[in-house]
C-alpha cells in the first residue's frame, strides 16, 4: 500500500518513505508509528495502543515515546509547533490528520523516485544518514534453480542491516530490479540514491558452497571490505544465517571507518551531530588516553547538538568507564559521569544497542553484575552482530566468574569481526577467560596475539604478566611486567583490588596471586 500525502510518499510494501521523489532516512520503529497512525486516522490512537502495536506491550517511558512522536513528526515534514498532519490530542493520544491519497502496492508509472527506467538516469540525493543498498548475489552455479539460495542471502542481509538503526538501507524491492541487468555501480549507487553498495556471488557445488562479497564506496571508486566464505552444505540454512551474520558483523566497522574519514574532511563549523560521533568513533577506536579525551569532546559536542541522540550518550558513557578500565582515569570520577549519560542514552532511545551497551558497562564497573549481563544481552538483541558488545559482554561474564561463557562471547566478536578495529581487546578479553579457566599457555598466546596487534594495549599486558607469573616462566614474566609498567604507569596490586569488579574473591585473588609472583607490587 501506498499513503501519498503533500510531497511525501509512504510505501509499506517497500517500507520507504520520499519526499519530493527524495528518500527521507526513518528507522524502523518511527516507520512503523507512521504507518499504524495513518492506517487509523479516523479516530484518535491511544498511548496505550501505540505501546502495544509498536513496542509489543514492553514498558516505555513518556519520554521515549515522545521522542518517537517527535521523530515521526520530523520524516513527514511536521512539528510539535504547526501539528499540521500528526495531532496531538490532549489526555487521549495521537491522530494523523492530514489528506491521504492510497494508491495499490504495486510501482506507479512516472514517479522517477520510485520507478527507475534503465534509461532515465535519475539521480538521487543521498540522505543524511549513510546509505547502503545491497545487490542481489550473482547466483555462479549455473543452475537457475539455485536462484533462491543466493536470493536468499541477498534479503537476508538486507533485513540484517536494517536493524542497524544508524544506516539507510535500500528496501529489497528496489535494489533487486538490477537482478540479470548489467549497471555499472556508479549508475546504481545515482539512481537509488545511496554511497555504498554491496555485491556479491555464490558458487555451489555438491555439498561445498563459496560465497564472495564485496562493501564498495561508489563516492570515491574505493573497495572497503571484500571477503569469501567457503562452507559445506550439511544444513543450507545454518550456512546462510552464518554467512549472513558474518558479512553484516564484518560492514557495520568499515562504514563507520569510512564515515569518520568523510567527517574528517568537512570544515569544523559544518559538522552536525552524526559527524562529530563519526570523529568520535575514530577517536575512541585508536585505544590511547588522548584519544579517548578526544572522543568525549566531540561526543559532548554532538549531545549539546542533539540531547536525545542514543548512541552518542551510549558511547560517552562507554568512553569513560572503557578510560577508567584502561587506568587512565579515576572510576570514581568516572562512574557517576557515565551513569547519567548511560541512563539518559536508554531514556532517550531505548532501542538503541549502543545505549545499552554503555548502560551495561557501567553497571559492571558498579559491581551490578546481573544488571550489566541484562543490559549487554537486551543491546545484543537489539542488534546481535554487535561484536564490541560480544566481546564487553565477555567481561561481564568474565568478571562474574563464568569465564567459559566469557570465552565464548569474546570468540563469537573475533568470528562476527576479525577485521575490527577492537580485535585486539577481543583477543585480550579471551586470553583472560583462559587465565580465570587456569590455561595458562593458552592465555599467553592469545595475549600474545592481542599485543602483536596493538602493543600498548594495557589489559593484554596484565594477562601476559599474570599468567606468566602462574606458569613459572621468569624471564617472560620479568619482561611482560616491564612492559605492563611502561603501558600502565599507576598499576599496582592495590589498583587491580579496587578497581577491577571482579565478583568473586578466589578469582581476584588468583590474578593478583600471579601479578605478584610477576614482581607487581
Amino acid at each position: 500500500m501506498q499513503f501519498l500525502f503533500g510531497d511525501h510518499l509512504l510505501d509499506t510494501d517497500r517500507r520507504e518513505l520520499s519526499r519530493s521523489h527524495a528518500p527521507v532516512s526513518v528507522e524502523p520503529q518511527v516507520f512503523d508509528l507512521v504507518v499504524h497512525l495513518m492506517k487509523n486516522r479516523d479516530r484518535v490512537v491511544t498511548k496505550e495502543e501505540l505501546i502495544d502495536k509498536i513496542w509489543h506491550g514492553r514498558s516505555v517511558s513518556e519520554s521515549t515515546l515522545t521522542s518517537r512522536i517527535n521523530a515521526a513528526r520530523k520524516a513527514v515534514g511536521d512539528s510539535g509547533a504547526n501539528q499540521a498532519l500528526i495531532r496531538t490530542i490532549a489526555r487521549k493520544g495521537f491522530r494523523f490528520v492530514g489528506d491521504i491519497e492510497l494508491r495499490p502496492g504495486h510501482a506507479v508509472a512516472g514517479e522517477p523516485a520510485l520507478v527507475l527506467e534503465k534509461d532515465a538516469q535519475v539521480s538521487l540525493p543521498l540522505p543524511d544518514r549513510p546509505a547502503i543498498a545491497v545487490l542481489p548475489f550473482t547466483n555462479m552455479s549455473g543452475d537457475r534453480e539455485q536462484d533462491y539460495f543466493s536470493d536468499g542471502i541477498s534479503e537476508d542481509i538486507i533485513t540484517a542491516l536494517s536493524k542497524l538503526r544508524w544506516f539507510f538501507v535500500i528496501a529489497r524491492n528496489s535494489s533487486f530490479i538490477y537482478k540479470g541487468r548489467a549497471a555499472h555501480l556508479s549508475e546504481i549507487a545515482r539512481e537509488l540514491g545511496v554511497r555504498y553498495v554491496l555485491e556479491g556471488s555464490v558458487r555451489r557445488s555438491g555439498s561445498q558452497v563459496r560465497i564472495s562479497a564485496q562493501l564498495n564506496d561508489v563516492s570515491t571508486g574505493s573497495h572497503l571490505w571484500a571477503e569469501r566464505y567457503d562452507r559445506s552444505l550439511a544444513d543450507v540454512f545454518a550456512v546462510q544465517d552464518e554467512i549472513t551474520e558474518a558479512i553484516v558483523a564484518a560492514i557495520e566497522p568499515q562504514l563507520y571507518a569510512a564515515e569518520s574519514f568523510r567527517a574528517q574532511q568537512k570544515p569544523p563549523g559544518s559538522l552536525d551531530a552524526w559527524d562529530l560521533v563519526m570523529r568520535a568513533l575514530s577517536h575512541f577506536w585508536r585505544i590511547t588516553r588522548e584519544d579517548n579525551f578526544a572522543a568525549q569532546a566531540l561526543l559532548e559536542k554532538a549531545i549539546a547538538i542533539d540531547p536525545h541522540y542514543g548512541k552518542a550518550l551510549g558511547l560517552l558513557a562507554t568512553s569513560h568507564i572503557f578510560g577508567a578500565h584502561m587506568g587512565w582515569a579515576g572510576m570514581g570520577a568516572a562512574v557517576p559521569v557515565a551513569e547519567r549519560a548511560a541512563l539518559a542514552a536508554v531514556e532517550a532511545d531505548g532501542e538503541d544497542a549502543w545505549a545499552h551497551h554503555g548502560l551495561g558497562y557501567t553497571h559492571l564497573f558498579q559491581r551490578r553484575f546481573d544488571d550489566a549481563i541484562a543490559e549487554f544481552e537486551l543491546g545484543l538483541r537489539l542488534n546481535p552482530n554487535f561484536a564490541m558488545a560480544q566481546a564487553f559482554y565477555g567481561v561481564a561474564l568474565c568478571y562474574s566468574g563464568r569465564w567459559q561463557d566469557g570465552d565464548a562471547a569474546a570468540r563469537r566478536a573475533l568470528r562476527l569481526s576479525p577485521r575490527d578495529p577492537f580485535s585486539a581487546i577481543y583477543y585480550g578479553i579471551a586470553a583472560y577467560a583462559q587465565f580465570i579457566g587456569r590455561n595458562y599457555d593458552e592465555a599467553i598466546q592469545l595475549a600474545r596475539e592481542s599485543l602483536r596487534q596493538r602493543g600498548d594495549f594495557v589489559g593484554a599486558h596484565r594477562v601476559l604478566t599474570a599468567s606468566a607469573g602462574m606458569s613459572g616462566q621468569r624471564a617472560l614474566a620479568a619482561s611482560a611486567l616491564e612492559g605492563l609498567h611502561r603501558a600502565q604507569p599507576n598499576v599496582t596490586l592495590a589498583w587491580i583490588t579496587n578497581e577491577l569488579p571482579m565478583k568473586h574473591a578466589a578469582d581476584r585473588e588468583h590474578y593478583l596471586d600471579g601479578l605478584r609472583r610477576a614482581g607487581l607490587e
